[in-house]
């Protein structure tokens, strides 16, 4: 998705729905007056249950376009489609991703349109000097999904240094950088032009910890003096969308964000590395608003 930017064509079929967390199936029966909780996981378990034609199983999920059976009878539930808003904002430097600072200093929710209810959860920051692509949501599993390391979700930047970097400089952000916080690496790191003191290298991080982009080149004697995120996950910043500019991602193109992200994990699986609170790289401070598509260019 572009900034948001193309997706595949089946995409952008909006009358699609897609549910967040769909029920489980003896909670949607319950819910619909066919018995309590306990009784319908016997009823599963004894074979009374079936969706589209196969025998139900204890802890299955079901949507609107299953076909459920009890005792060979075809009942009709109803299913709250519960899909999230998600926001893409091109931020431009100046501008602090937090509601209170105490410097004053412009924030980037003073641009984001007003919820009738609940509030905007950034999705990863970007520091004050930063700029580029933000995502936002009023959807808090969403938005941990998508920010958790466990989840492993790539973040790309465009990132000018002042300087060249030597083969033997990139090998070291390419197998891991040792920094205060743990080790750092880039999945990816290419040469992206430049001329004369200026250079531009394209790189990727799987996780998002303060400032980290920053401190790896530091670590390696070079000073970033650019940095813009480029591509958070599957959704790619387009360049048809100005700086201080956003928008919301279309039905269909939530719809496909949410089928391209990993599933979602309970509590208590090994996560992978950086801090299970940790926002993405660039951002330093503590306040608690933490919050590829391609979108289709419009």
């Amino acid at each position: 998705m572009r900034g948001g930017s193309a997706l595949p064509a089946h995409a952008k079929r909006r009358n699609d729905p897609v549910f967040i967390d769909p029920p489980k199936l003896h909670k949607a029966l319950a819910d619909a007056g066919y018995g309590s909780r306990r009784e319908l996981e016997e009823w599963i378990v004894a074979g009374r249950v079936s969706v589209n034609g196969q025998p139900a199983h204890v802890g299955q999920r079901v949507g609107p376009e299953d076909k459920i059976r009890v005792n060979g009878k075809l009942v009709q539930l109803r299913f709250g489609l519960r899909l999230p808003r998600v926001l893409v904002y091109h931020k431009p430097e100046g501008e602090i991703v937090s509601r209170d600072d105490p410097d004053g200093r412009p924030s980037v929710f003073a641009k984001l349109p007003r919820l009738k209810s609940g509030r905007w959860i950034s999705i990863g920051r970007l520091d004050f000097n930063s700029c580029g692509l933000l995502l936002f949501t009023n959807d808090g599993v969403l938005a941990n999904r998508m920010m958790h390391p466990r989840y492993e979700i790539e973040r790309e930047y465009a990132v000018r240094i002042l300087g060249e970097a030597t083969p033997e400089m990139l090998a070291r952000l390419r197998t891991g950088i040792q920094l205060e916080d743990g080790l750092a690496s880039f999945s990816l790191i290419a040469e992206a032009g430049g001329e004369g003191a200026n250079r531009w290298y394209r790189v990727v991080l799987a996780e998002g910890r303060n400032r980290e982009v920053r401190r790896m080149f530091e670590a390696v004697g070079l000073m970033v003096s650019r940095l813009m995120r480029v591509r958070y996950g599957p959704v790619h910043l387009s360049p048809r969308l100005k700086r201080g500019q956003c928008r919301d991602l279309e039905p269909g193109e939530v719809q496909e964000l949410l089928k391209l992200l990993p599933p979602e994990q309970k509590s208590g699986v090994a996560s992978g590395s950086g801090s299970p609170a940790g926002d993405d790289d660039e951002f330093a401070g503590d306040d608690d608003d933490g919050n590829r598509i391609d979108l289709a260019e419009k």
